[in-house]
């Protein structure tokens, strides 16, 4: 059987090069048994173009590295298999990250301002005492906490939300989860009033349009609507009792 032919029409752009222009630069392959995007693009690279930027570490759907746009879609490049696409794939840096160049992008500066915009941190209610008795946490808020743990932070929800597209200072889906493991976290010291300052604003929780894209999108099938709807139950909770 005659291996199919792909054609990948992919995105370059070096925005260090003053003479380099954004273009769709056109690439032709033979389909292999259980390809995936990022065996593909390592191909192409290897036998084609070495100078293809785009990035990659485990190849398990885990580092978050790969992530792109895969036909107008947010996805990880490691766990798409060309098998489910067309024979024509149409390859897009994610957006609302900086551009490093071609399919590349600088994830992990936003990552960061988000982090520290949030506090994405356990705030300790005391200092660290080594000798003191270990306190157990319940299993099933144990288990809630993991859950959300499980974000790769790959970018995807973050290139999939509307506002995070228009507006730099939204913490997007990614920070909304994060906000939400450590507003469960026994160990934090943040009461609902101080938690009550970081989500329930435009850059927050509030500031979501609804579209929830970044459901549908997360590699990792996180439930991107129940932290929404947790975080909004929340946050109306304690407007309530301050108006009180």
């Amino acid at each position: 059987m005659t291996a199919r032919k792909l054609t990948f029409e992919i995105f370059r752009y070096n925005p260090e090069d003053p003479e380099s222009k954004p273009h769709m630069q056109e690439f032709t392959l033979a389909e292999e048994p259980y390809m995936t995007l990022f065996r593909a693009l390592n191909m192409i690279r290897e036998e084609q173009d070495t100078g293809l930027q785009f990035d990659f570490s485990c190849r398990s759907a885990v580092c978050g590295s790969c992530g792109m746009m895969v036909n107008g879609r947010p996805t990880l490049a490691c766990k798409t298999l060309t098998s489910d696409l067309a024979d024509t794939v149409r390859l897009h840096p994610l957006p609302a990250f900086k551009l490093i160049g071609d399919l590349s992008v600088d994830t992990g500066t936003w990552f960061r301002a988000m982090a520290e915009q949030v506090g994405a941190w356990v705030h300790e209610r005391a200092p660290f005492d080594p000798k003191a008795v270990e306190e157990p946490m319940d299993d099933e808020l144990a288990a809630a906490i993991y859950e959300s743990d499980r974000c790769i932070e790959c970018g995807c929800c973050v290139a999939s939300c509307g506002v995070a597209n228009v507006r730099p200072g939204f913490v997007a889906p990614a920070g909304m989860n994060r906000i939400a493991r450590f507003m469960m976290d026994p160990r934090d010291a943040r009461s609902d009033t101080d938690w009550f300052d970081v989500v329930s604003n435009d850059d927050g929780v509030f500031g979501c349009i609804g579209l929830m894209a970044c459901h549908d999108v997360c590699p990792k099938e996180l439930p991107l609507l129940e932290v929404y709807a947790y975080l909004r139950r929340r946050a109306l909770g304690t407007a309530f009792l301050k108006k009180a």
